[in-house]
Parts: structure tokens; sequence; C-alpha cells
């Protein structure tokens, strides 16, 4: 087997010489600074303001260049270059064509470009640089980053310069020095879960997300019911529509994705056309561009699915019963003579009571209308190729958890009880908890959209409407989704919902320890980092618990909840220095982005290089391996393949 195995390795490295010089090159990378993570949870949406914060490395790159020109030039230079960085092709048509820019200001702008890509880009190989930069711009750029500072070469770079200024490509040039700057900025991205709802343009954060070189996603309880409606779950479909008309979001829907809500339209106009729908209106957190919908006609359509939703969770609940949920088909249970539900024996009266598609004697039986427009709205989700790109990509590139030198990275919770032991969750006809409940949670997942039509598939898509809303959903995190308290009824007391026991466990440091020997890391070492419950810093909460092993980075992002948290989002970034945690403020427009407040939280006790990190145990297995191959080239057991393969 060992032969097979190194017979197989032998094909990449055909000769004794290739297979040392691998040696070399991987133990030379071993030995730089382990590349810059960040950390982002909760996007929701929010389009304009993550991508600032990637375009600017939240904060970073401001840092560097105040690093590295912080002496020579003033804070309003630097800021101008700043923005330009994030900016370029905006700040350059802006400047030409109020006839601000001419050569000298181009000569200086690439000379101090290029000191800051020099920051940005020392701890990665010249290989790598070379492959991040634009093919047509390689020799230039990659001269330029290894000849500045060389006084023996001043000439020749200044040379250089020059001819990229009297050939006229100087604003391409500068625009993709700036464009280097940002993708050097970050080298491992990991999106703590809910890229997407509530915000206006999810689908443009994950084209972004798929242009990245190096990121991964822990799905978040809305990540996981957008891929339930791919899936075909019709509970799910209505769902994401829902949340969308709740917020006014058309555009992610009909030009985001090409869904076709005609049908949901004409329906809504005439089962409801007596009906003002006040409940329903809309709560508009940013206007749409292109789609733009009557507010009561907007209404009308958020209270049609609104109550197709209630009918198919109801039947979904029916259909699963080993998911213990009879207590949230609420639906089934209202008195639609009197229109009045029983809560622990006390009776409240419905805010609504018009409900012209109810039968009341099969609550949950939808209407021959209703049945119809399900239809075409799951056509539309399973054969939408934008949507099944993105979704597929949040396949490929996430999971319930993941692990990555030595964090432990999951969005909602590790599912405990009241006494802080770890909760099981049944599944199928089996009990999981901990590692194996995440592990359960990828198969199924996975199941719910590969697998081909059937029963099983079926299955498995109605499990991930338990992950977006179940009692013990570790994506979920609450003893209920009060979705229909909070649509019908006014007693408040009802409208709350309680987190897990997790919540209140995992800022203690035992508790944190234990779950982080549940995934074999070292409790000494580790961390946990999560979203998914905004932190309320301006009552005083912290995102830094468990006295540091715990980073709960939900600040934000999503407008929804900037009054309660005070702030606009966290970034958490590690280095190979420290941790360090960026506090945004609220993002109202590009020209008008404010730096966030960058705080150290943790600090190494010496530099990290990669190969302290999982890239570097990589490394040193196949450097194991190759070093078994040199062996066996030395030994004659395997022969070299010198001449030309056909």
């Amino acid at each position: 087997m060992n032969n097979k195995y190194l017979s197989l390795l032998a094909n990449n490295f055909p000769t004794e010489q290739s297979a040392a010089s691998e040696i070399v090159n991987l133990s030379a990378i071993g030995s730089l600074p382990k590349g810059t993570e960040y950390f982002f949870s909760d996007i929701h949406g929010e389009y304009e303001a993550f991508l600032h914060m990637l375009k600017s490395a939240s904060g970073i790159i401001k840092e560097k260049i105040d690093i590295r020109l912080g002496k020579t030039i003033s804070t309003t230079e630097r800021e101008q270059l700043a923005y330009l960085i994030y900016y370029p092709e905006r700040q350059l048509k802006k400047m030409i064509e109020s006839d601000e820019i001419n050569d000298d200001w181009r000569r200086l702008t690439i000379n101090r470009l290029v000191l800051v890509c020099k920051a940005v880009s020392w701890k990665y190989t010249r290989s790598h640089v070379r492959k991040s930069i634009p093919e047509d711009m390689v020799y230039i750029i990659d001269e330029l980053l290894h000849v500045a500072g060389d006084d023996e070469k001043d000439y020749y770079y200044e040379e250089i310069i020059s001819t990229v200024l009297e050939t006229g490509i100087a604003d391409r040039f500068i625009k993709s020095l700036c464009e280097l700057i940002q993708t050097l900025a970050i080298d491992k991205l990991h999106i703590i879960g809910d890229i997407y709802d509530r915000g206006p343009r999810p689908d443009i954060i994950m084209d972004k997300l798929m242009t990245m070189s190096d990121v991964d996603i822990q799905w978040g309880n809305h990540d996981i019911s957008w891929m339930g409606a791919t899936a075909g779950n019709k509970a799910l479909i209505a769902n994401v529509i829902r949340i969308a008309m709740r917020y006014d979001n058309f555009d992610v829907l009909e030009d985001g994705y090409g869904l076709n809500l005609r049908a949901l339209a004409v329906f809504a106009g005439e089962t409801y056309k007596d009906d003002d729908c006040k409940l329903y209106m809309p709560h508009a957190l940013d206007d749409n561009i292109y789609d733009t919908v009557d507010e009561k006609l907007t209404a009308k359509m958020h209270k049609a699915i609104s109550i197709i939703q209630l009918k198919l969770e109801g039947q979904l609940i029916e259909r699963h019963p080993e998911w213990n949920m009879d207590d949230r088909n609420i639906f089934s249970r209202v008195d639609f003579n009197n229109y009045t539900v029983t809560f622990d024996g006390k009776v409240h009266h419905l805010l609504d009571t018009n409900f012209p598609t109810v039968n009341p004697n099969e609550p949950l039986a939808l209407s021959k209308e209703e049945d119809e427009l399900m239809n075409v709205l799951t056509n539309s989700f399973m054969h939408s190729d934008r949507l099944n790109k993105h979704i597929r990509f949040l396949y490929s590139n996430g999971s319930a958890y993941k692990i990555t030198n030595g964090n432990l990275l999951f969005h909602g919770c590790i599912p405990l009880d009241e006494n802080g032991n770890m909760q099981s969750v049944h599944v199928g006809e089996k009990e999981y908890s901990g590692r194996a409940l995440f592990e359960k949670i990828d198969e199924i997942v996975n199941k719910a959209y590969f697998l081909p039509q059937g029963k099983e598939k079926t299955d498995a898509a109605d499990y991930l409407w338990y992950l977006w809303c179940g009692p013990i959903s570790p994506l979920f995190g609450k003893d209920k989704m009060a979705f229909f308290e909070r649509y019908f009824l006014e007693d408040k007391a009802l409208h709350k919902e309680s987190y897990n026991a997790y919540y209140y466990y995992s800022e203690q440091k035992d508790t944190c320890k234990a779950i982080l020997k549940e995934f074999d890391l070292n409790p000494e070492k580790g961390h946990i980092i999560n979203g998914h419950v905004p932190v309320k810093i301006k009552n005083g909460e912290s995102p830094i618990k468990a006295g540091g092993m715990l980073f709960l980075i939900d600040g934000g992002i999503s407008k929804a909840y900037q009054k309660a948290t005070g702030i606009a989002g966290y970034t958490l970034i590690c280095d190979s220095n420290s941790y360090i945690l960026a506090e945004h403020k609220p993002f109202i427009s590009d020209e008008n982005a404010e730096s966030p407040q960058v705080n150290l939280i943790e600090r190494f006790d010496h530099r990290m290089k990669i190969s302290e990190t999982d890239q570097g145990a990589d490394f040193a297995e196949r450097i194991k391996n190759l070093n078994m191959l040199l062996s066996a080239y030395r030994s004659g057991e395997i022969k070299e393949h010198t001449g030309k393969r056909i």
C-alpha cells in the first residue's frame, strides 16, 4: 500500500530533484508568519456594509497606511489614499472629471501604493503574490515590489514608473495595485453564518464570496432556510418569501434570483382585495432599486404567504411526531368560528379575523389556489440557475461547524440542558449530542440537496425546517420561533423566545473547556467563535466571554439590530501576533464610511508561523511523504521518470 501511494506521488514529483525541491519549498513556506484570518457573522444581506469591510480589511489597510506613511504624509492624505485603495475606479474617475490629477500625482501615488502593497504582501511567498496580480500587470508589479529600496536599482525602479506613465496605463496600473492590496490584506475568510434575510442583497454578497481564494462558511439558520427552499421544501420556500415581504426585499427575489412572484401577487390581490392587511405592512429597511411594489400589495402578498406557511409548517409537525413539536402546531388549534386560541387555559383573541382560504374543519389544508401557487413557486426556486449556483457554493464551502487552527467555529450553540450537560437531539432513529450531532447535521443537509427525489430526500429537506426553528436545533438555539404569536396575538409575554442554556453556561470557563474537549481541541489554547445572538454593547455586554475563551461576534451588521446593539457589526481578526476585534459604526455610504474602533483582545507570546497552523500540519505530512519518496528513489525501490511523458 505504501509503494502504491509513493508511486502515485511520483507522478507529481517524478525525480529525486523535484521531490527535494518541494521539501525545501514547503519547509520555507512553513517558516513564514501565518496569514491574517477574518471572522464575520450575521451579515444578513447588508452587502454595501460587508463589501466595504472587505475592501478596507475592516480598518487594517488604513492601519498599514498609518504605520508605513504616517511620518511622511498628513492625516488627510492618508485618508484619501485609503479611499483610493477601497474604491479605485470610482475615485480615479471622479478625480479625472474634476481635473485633480496629473502625472506627478500618479507617480507619487504609485510609489505610496507600492509601499502599502509591500506592507500587506511580506507574509506571502513571491509566487503567491504573483498569482494574485492581474496577468497583464504581473511583471511590472512584481519588479516594483522587489526592487524598491535597492539603491543600486533606483534608476531601474524609476524607469519602470516613467514608462508606465508614458504608455498611458498608469490609471489601470493604480487600480491593479489597489485591488492587489485588498486581496492580500485578507488571507482566510470565515463566515460564521446567516448571510441571508433581512438585508437587501445577499446574492451580491455570495457573488463576492465566490471570488475569494480561501473562504469557509458555517451555516446559520437563515442560510439553512434558503438551502431547504432550494431543495424544494415548501414550508421553507414560504418562509423565505415571507421574510422578504416583511422587509420589502423584492430585489433579491426577482432581480437577484429571477424568482417569479407574479402568481403570488395575482393570488394575494384577488384573495385579499377587500382586506387592508394593516398587520402585514412591510418594515422596509432599504429601498428596492429594480422591483418597486406598491406597499398595500406587498402587505397582501405578505399575508397570503404567511397563512400558507403556517399551514405547511403544521403539516410538517404532524408528519414528524419525533420532533415533539405539537405545541407549535398552533394554527391547527385556532377556533376559526370565534377567532381565538387558547394558551395554558387562557383564551386569546386573534388580531386578524379574515381567513378566506381556511377551512375551519381542516385548517392546515391548502386551498386549491394555494396549492397551485406553491407548485409555481417551488418550480421557480428549484430551477433558478443563479440561486442554485450560490447554494452549491454554500454546500461546497460550508458545514455545520469547522475546526481551524485550534478554534471551534459554529453559528448558534451546542445544545445544553438546564444543568449544563450536552443535550441529546432525536434525529431519525437515534439520539445525538455534541460533535456527533453536528456531523449528523452535515450528513442530512447534504442529502436534502444532492439525493434524487424520494422519501429520504424529502425527510432530509423536512429536517432543514427543524434546523431553521426547532427547539433543540444548534443553528436556532431557542425554545420556539414565535412566528404565530408575534403576528396574531397582542400579549407580549407570548412573544418571548427563550435561549438555550448554552448561552448561560458558555460564559463559564468550565463549559467552554468541556465543549473544546468534545471537539478534540486544546482547552488551554483554543477558542469558541460563534454569532447568532446580537451583543448589546450599549447595555454593557461584551463579545468576549468566559475569560477570553468565547468570542460572540454578532454585533449587528443588520440594520434591524443596530438600535439594540449600539454598533454595526464586529470583525474578529487573527494575525500572526494577536486577536483583534473591530467594532464597526453604522454604514451610511461609501464616501461617509467611518473607520472601525480596533481593539487588541489577546496577544500571542511569539509571532505565529505557518508551521504552527493547520496548513503547517498539512505541510509536515506532505514533507514526511516526500522524504519517503526521496528514500525510495535513492534506494532504487522507485525509479525516476526523466523522460518525456505522453
